[in-house]
């Protein structure tokens, strides 16, 4: 039996309205998304804005010019290792494939240019640019990219030139991975969104408010209390 009516059916009315809004935000009329399709596009949009590290990058890869190193690679298959071979060539570098394992002889600093260049473009999503400089897919590009940059930063410790690992592994984590991730994503700057972001911030702590309290009021209208 209810015991202050006023207050449960406060509580329900609030929880109605609880639910119309999650109805809506689940619905696609977000230019075409629902809520949190929308949300979850800002923020990595956002986020993408505050990821390019390429030109800082760039003044430390320029340090290795004229730094000639020679490695040996091992690919997943014989296609992979075509395929990372041009990725080196394009870098000037000299490349000897045999199966599923390359050796590369080059300068470091234009090998580790190149590939900043292709990360570049496809942090601005320009992929035809790669695609059509590789002759195949962009985003497989970055990966065998990153594949290829792997395997030579273990190579390089073998070596124990831990310097030039330790520039090579730097360009994979700030560059060629941030790309990859980011692709096709286009970035903002959170200033040039500042409203949209403090009103969902907040919005979403009152949402989250405003389900408890209607919880709240409705057990306690209900008659059922909290006790120590």
């Amino acid at each position: 039996m209810i015991e202050n009516k006023k207050e449960f059916y406060g509580g329900a009315g609030m929880m109605v309205a609880f639910i119309v809004v999650l109805i809506t935000i689940f619905s696609p009329v977000f230019a075409g998304q629902n809520g949190l399709e929308y949300l979850d596009s800002l923020y990595n949009s956002i986020s993408k804005g505050s990821a390019y590290y390429i030109p800082k990058v760039k003044e430390e890869t320029d340090k290795f010019m004229g730094t000639s190193v020679s490695v040996t690679l091992k690919m997943a298959n014989e296609k992979q290792a075509e395929q990372v071979a041009l990725l080196f060539e394009k870098g000037g570098a000299m490349v000897d494939i045999s199966g599923d394992e390359l050796t590369v002889t080059g300068d470091l600093g234009k090998i580790l240019d190149n590939c900043l260049a292709d990360a570049d473009n496809m942090y601005y999503n320009r992929g035809e640019e790669v695609s059509s400089k590789y002759g195949y897919d962009a985003r497989r590009v970055l990966y065998d990219w990153w594949v290829a940059s792997k395997a030579m930063d273990k190579d390089l410790k073998a070596q124990e030139k831990f310097d030039e690992a330790k520039i090579v592994a730097t360009v994979v984590k700030k560059t060629v991975e941030s790309s990859y991730n980011y692709y096709e994503i286009e970035p903002q700057k959170i200033g040039d969104r500042i409203g949209v972001v403090l009103f969902s911030l907040i919005f979403y702590v009152g949402y989250t408010l405003w389900y408890g309290f209607a919880i709240m009021f409705m057990f306690e209208g209900w008659g059922m209390k909290l006790g120590h």
